[in-house]
C-alpha cells in the first residue's frame, strides 16, 4: 500500500547527505564537511525506474560515544533503519574500512535488514580497485560511487529496487474505505478513533504524543467495511524533542499516503494555529479526501454566531481545503460523532467519481463562451478536447492549443465550473493541460 522506505546511514562524513540530496533531485540535507552536520532525519521521496519510495537522510552512526547529540543522532538512525525496507550503508574510500563501519555493519546484520553497500568518493576510475577491500564488512557487494560526480547511482539504485516489494494490486471489488486520523498532538485523534469504533481500542491521555505508532484497525458499519488508521500527532518540527516523535511524522505520512479519506482534527478549545495548516497541507498534496474535524466542540464557549465565525476562520485559514466539509463534533462526549462515517461515504465516493467526456465537454464548451479563455499577446487560449485521466483524486486533461496560455485564474474558473455540475465535495481536483498533437 505505502511506498518502500529506504534509510541511508553510516558513520558521520561519509557523504550521506549528498547522495540523499542527489537522489531526491535538490538541496534538502545541509552538505558541510564537518562530521555531525545531520543531527535529525530528513524525509523525502525519489524516484528510479518508475518506482517512487521514501528516503531518509540519518545522521552518522557512532558507537561508543557518550556526547549527547551523538547519542540522540545515533538513536534517530536507528529509528530510521527500524522504519527502512532497505539500508544503503555508505563508507568512505579513502579512510578505507574504520572499526566505526565494523560496528555499523554488524548492527545492521542484526536486524536481517536488507543492505545495499556503497563506498563512496570514487571520484575516478583508479580508486574502484580500492573498494574490495570493503567485502570484509560481509554485507554484500561494495558498489563504487561518487556522490559529489553523481557516479555508479544507477548501480546502487538497481540493487535497492531489487528487494522493493513487488505493488499489490488492489481488486476493484474491494470497495474498503480506508481513513486516516492525522492532526497535531494532543488534539483527541485516539478519542475519535474510540468514539467512531465504540470501543477503547487506543490508548488515550492527556499527555501529548502518547500515540506512538499508526494503528490499523478494520471495522464495519451498515454494511460498508472501512479501515481506521490513528496516527501519531505531527508536531512542529523545532518543538519535536522526543526521539520517537519525531519516527512517528513518517508513519502519520505513510497513513496519509494509504488512506482514501483524511479526518482532519483541529482542537477546537484552541483554536487554529499555523502547524495545522501545515500537517492539513499534507493530505491536500497526497490528493486525498479531506473532512476537517472540529474536535472538543463541547468544551467551546458558545453563542448562537460561534459556529458562523468559527467556519468563517477556517475558510479563511484553509483556503486550498475549500472543498472539505466541516464538521464540530466532541470525542468525548459523543456529540454529533455519528455524522462522520455518514461523510467519509460521500466524500470516498466523490474521489473516485468519473465524469462522462461528453458530459465533461459541452461543461467545458458552456464556460469558455460565459468566460472566454485568456489572451496574451493578441493569441487566445482554445481548449479543443477535455477528459478525465484518473480517480483519486478527480484528474481532468485539457487539451489546448498553447499550455503557457492557461492562466492559473482560469483554471480555478474551470474547476469551480466542474464543481458546480458535480458533486465532488471534500476531494480536490487536478487540471493537467496538454498540448493538442
Amino acid at each position: 500500500m505505502g511506498l518502500p522506505v529506504v534509510a541511508i546511514v553510516g558513520r558521520p562524513n561519509v557523504g550521506k547527505s549528498t547522495i540523499f540530496n542527489r537522489l531526491v533531485g535538490e538541496r534538502i540535507s545541509i552538505v558541510e564537511d564537518k562530521p555531525g552536520v545531520t543531527r535529525d532525519r530528513i524525509y523525502s521521496k525519489a524516484e528510479w525506474l518508475d518506482r517512487w519510495f521514501h528516503i531518509i537522510d540519518t545522521g552518522g552512526l557512532e558507537f561508543g560515544e557518550q556526547d549527547q547529540i551523538l547519542t540522540q543522532m545515533r538513536v534517530q538512525a536507528e529509528l530510521a533503519i527500524d522504519e527502512a525496507d532497505v539500508v544503503i550503508l555508505i563508507c568512505d574510500v579513502r579512510t578505507g574500512v574504520t572499526d566505526a563501519d565494523m560496528d555499523v555493519a554488524r548492527m545492521l546484520n542484526r536486524t536481517g535488514k536488507p543492505i545495499v553497500l556503497a563506498v563512496n568518493k570514487v571520484d575516478n576510475p583508479e580508486m574502484r580497485n580500492e573498494v574490495y577491500e570493503f567485502y570484509q564488512l560481509g554485507v554484500g557487494d561494495p558498489f563504487p560511487i561518487s556522490g559529489s560526480h553523481g557516479l555508479g547511482l544507477g548501480d546502487m539504485l538497481d540493487a535497492v529496487i531489487s528487494y522493493f516489494p513487488q505493488p499489490e494490486e488492489v481488486p476493484e471489488e474491494d470497495e474498503t474505505i480506508r481513513i486516516s486520523i492525522i492532526g497535531r498532538p494532543n488534539v483527541g485523534k485516539s478519542s475519535l478513533t474510540n468514539a467512531l469504533l465504540g470501543e477503547e481500542r487506543v490508548i488515550v491521555s492527556d499527555v501529548a504524543g502518547t500515540t506512538r505508532d499508526a494503528i490499523d484497525t478494520p471495522f464495519e458499519r451498515d454494511g460498508q467495511e472501512y479501515v481506521l488508521i490513528d496516527t501519531a500527532g505531527m508536531r512542529k518540527k523545532g518543538k519535536v524533542y522526543e526521539s520517537i516523535e519525531k519516527y512517528s511524522v513518517m508513519r502519520a505520512l505513510k497513513a496519509i499516503e494509504e488512506s482514501d479519506v483524511v479526518l482532519m482534527v483541529i482542537n477546537g478549545e484552541e483554536g487554529i494555529i499555523e502547524h495545522d495548516k501545515k500537517i492539513a497541507g499534507y493530505a491536500h498534496e497526497a490528493g486525498k479526501g479531506v473532512i476537517i474535524i472540529v474536535n472538543k466542540w463541547d468544551a467551546v464557549e458558545k453563542d448562537d454566531k460561534t459556529m458562523n465565525r468559527f467556519t468563517e476562520l477556517i475558510r479563511t485559514e484553509f483556503k486550498y481545503l475549500s472543498y472539505a466539509p466541516i464538521l464540530y463534533v466532541s470525542a468525548k462526549t459523543k456529540q454529533r460523532v455519528h455524522t462522520i462515517l455518514p461523510k467519509v461515504n460521500e466524500v470516498a465516493e466523490a474521489h473516485t467519481m468519473r465524469v462522462n467526456t461528453s458530459v465533461l465537454n459541452d461543461l467545458i464548451t458552456d464556460a469558455t463562451i460565459i468566460t472566454p479563455p485568456p489572451s496574451d499577446k493578441g493569441k487566445r487560449l482554445r481548449i479543443n478536447y477535455a477528459t478525465q485521466a484518473a480517480v483519486k483524486p478527480p484528474t481532468f486533461i485539457m487539451f489546448v492549443n498553447d499550455p503557457e496560455l492557461m492562466h492559473f485564474s482560469y483554471e480555478r474558473y474551470l474547476e469551480n465550473k466542474i464543481r458546480e455540475a458535480f458533486v465532488f465535495e471534500g476531494t480536490p481536483i487536478r487540471i493537467l493541460t496538454r498540448q493538442k498533437t
